[in-house]
């Protein structure tokens, strides 16, 4: 059994080690530690790893539209809420330009449940390319308690925006939207979807 004298002695030791070998370049002077004390060091050292939390997606393209669809509108294609978005998506008119829908209709947009789909459709793919580098960078990790993923990612970008999601990930900053739904609320409830995009 080591004694606590024995193990501040090898932190010691160990650090001074440490010091001398970064912090210089190595002579046919410099001391070195035996193999058995350097292992005694790293094995009382305590190690933080971070790894990536893998998880198999269970579900796919459709079951997302379906419960993002059933999120915003009860996936009802002809909805219009108080603020003015469109259909089962709830697009609001400017993203819908945005898209290249300028000349389409509300009338239109809110009688075609195909036209919707693909307006979908075209919003994850355009978000998916503006986001590649946070999702790249954070997929399948653990961000201020919220595993993200890129479904998720995609599914906050839906509600708050792409440059909200940016700030979330640069700065914490948490975007709510006019219902008061959370973006966080979003990429917890939307992870774990395989999109195919």
């Amino acid at each position: 059994m080591k004694t606590p004298l024995k193990l501040i002695l090898i932190l010691i030791v160990g650090t001074i080690f440490y010091s001398s070998t970064t912090l210089y370049k190595k002579t046919p002077h410099t001391p070195t530690l035996n193999t058995e004390l350097r292992k005694e060091i790293v094995n009382i050292i305590p190690r933080v790893v971070t790894s990536k939390v893998e998880l198999k997606p269970i579900k796919g393209y459709n079951q997302f539209l379906n419960a993002v669809g059933f999120r915003e509108s009860s996936n009802n294609y002809k909805a219009i809420n108080q603020f003015g978005y469109l259909g089962r998506y709830q697009f609001g008119r400017t993203t819908l330009n945005n898209l290249g829908y300028k000349k389409v209709s509300n009338k239109e947009f809110l009688s075609s449940p195909q036209l919707q789909d693909k307006a979908m459709n075209t919003l994850l793919k355009h978000n998916k390319k503006i986001l590649r580098r946070q999702i790249k960078k954070y997929n399948n990790r653990v961000i201020n308690g919220v595993l993200i993923t890129e479904s998720g990612i995609l599914a906050a970008a839906h509600l708050a925006g792409p440059s909200n999601v940016k700030k979330w990930f640069r700065k914490g900053l948490e975007f709510q939207d006019g219902n008061g739904t959370k973006m966080t609320s979003y990429l917890k409830q939307f992870a774990n979807y395989k999109l195919y995009l």
